[in-house]
């Protein structure tokens, strides 16, 4: 989080799994100030898919990221290298996308 509020200074919403509820969300705006929605998944037993926006996004996004041999298994040491590795995916799929 004080990496977030350092890079990030106009984030005020993080949306989160249903994992994270619980003391961790006031924890977080009473020491940081961001606000913590918990996007949760349907629990309804039904046959047809429906993808849960924001939910969808994320998933989406890290299922493109999987297609890259350095991104699917942890092999960087460092977490810069691990960070700039999935910077260099993004734009890959940004400009694969122009």
């Amino acid at each position: 989080m004080k990496m977030l509020r350092y890079l990030l200074i106009p984030l005020e919403v993080i949306l989160a799994d249903g994992g994270y509820r619980g003391d961790i969300i006031e924890e977080i705006k009473t020491k940081f100030g961001y606000i913590i929605q918990i996007v949760m998944r349907n629990d309804k037993k039904e046959k047809k898919f429906e993808p849960i926006h924001k939910r969808w996004i994320v998933e989406r996004t890290l299922s493109w990221f999987d297609n890259d041999r350095r991104l699917c298994r942890n092999y960087e040491l460092l977490m810069e290298s691990s960070e700039n590795m999935v910077k260099l995916s993004a734009i890959k799929l940004l400009l694969n996308k122009i």
